[in-house]
């Protein structure tokens, strides 16, 4: 991992600032109530988006409300409450390999370190930044699709691996801020930045942006028809 030099420590620290002034209600788009439900729809928004899960959430609750519960589903129930998201099989053995993983080595609690989480069943580093940092309030970089694409454009990596990003991001920013660093990433990346055709020319970190231009429009008007008020996963 490169030692970042203060030019770029400064830039990024910088576009963190404004884009929390951007988006100053950036939170995690997913809905819970604790960090079990929180770990339980952050496996299910693989491959779909936070808003259908959010849709399905409140019945999966009502039916599962904690792991034990969820340990002893009824297969066919479970896979029925999750078909709306595609993948039901698939995601339905996940969500008791992973509700059994829990009963069984943590008395049913969500662990609140990363090395016990990423040893869930499914539940890989990004899965357990996002936990920890907004159940547990434990600073962690969540490394999607979004952040890793804004990370490289805005040049504060060349990496691809998420585990690599992840920490050479990390270096650059304090712990404290990693969590909402984070979020302000992935909104920008739902909001302005997408992966075609962002929004350039509406963006209010362009200016220290190294891809300026590079994919999307620059002029004012033509991006702003880009910007979505909404995020989408």
């Amino acid at each position: 991992m490169r030692v970042p030099d203060v030019a770029l420590v400064r830039r990024a620290r910088k576009v963190n600032r404004v884009l929390a002034e951007t988006y100053p209600d950036a939170r995690c788009e997913l809905d819970f109530d604790d960090a079990f439900q929180l770990l339980v729809v952050t496996v299910l928004s693989a491959q779909t988006t936070d808003k259908r899960v959010n849709a399905v959430r409140p019945t999966l609750v009502a039916a599962y409300p904690d792991a034990a519960a969820m340990a002893g589903a009824d297969r066919a129930h479970l896979e029925q409450i999750v078909g709306p998201l595609g993948f039901f099989r698939a995601k339905t053995d996940a969500l008791l390999r992973l509700s059994q993983a829990l009963v069984e080595k943590h008395d049913g609690q969500v662990p609140a370190r990363l090395d016990d989480l990423v040893q869930l069943p499914g539940v890989g580093r990004k899965t357990a930044n996002v936990v920890l940092g907004n159940a547990f309030g434990i600073p962690g970089i969540t490394v999607d699709t979004h952040f890793g694409r804004l990370a490289r454009r805005l040049g504060w990596t060349e990496l691809t691996d998420p585990v690599k990003v992840e920490h050479e991001i990390g270096a650059l920013f304090p712990k404290a801020d990693w969590t909402m660093l984070s979020h302000h990433l992935i909104w920008h990346g739902r909001r302005r930045c997408h992966a075609k055709r962002p929004a350039c020319g509406a963006c209010p970190v362009a200016r220290w942006c190294p891809s300026f231009g590079d994919e999307g429009p620059t002029d004012p008007v033509e991006a702003l028809k880009l910007v979505r008020t909404e995020g989408r996963a």
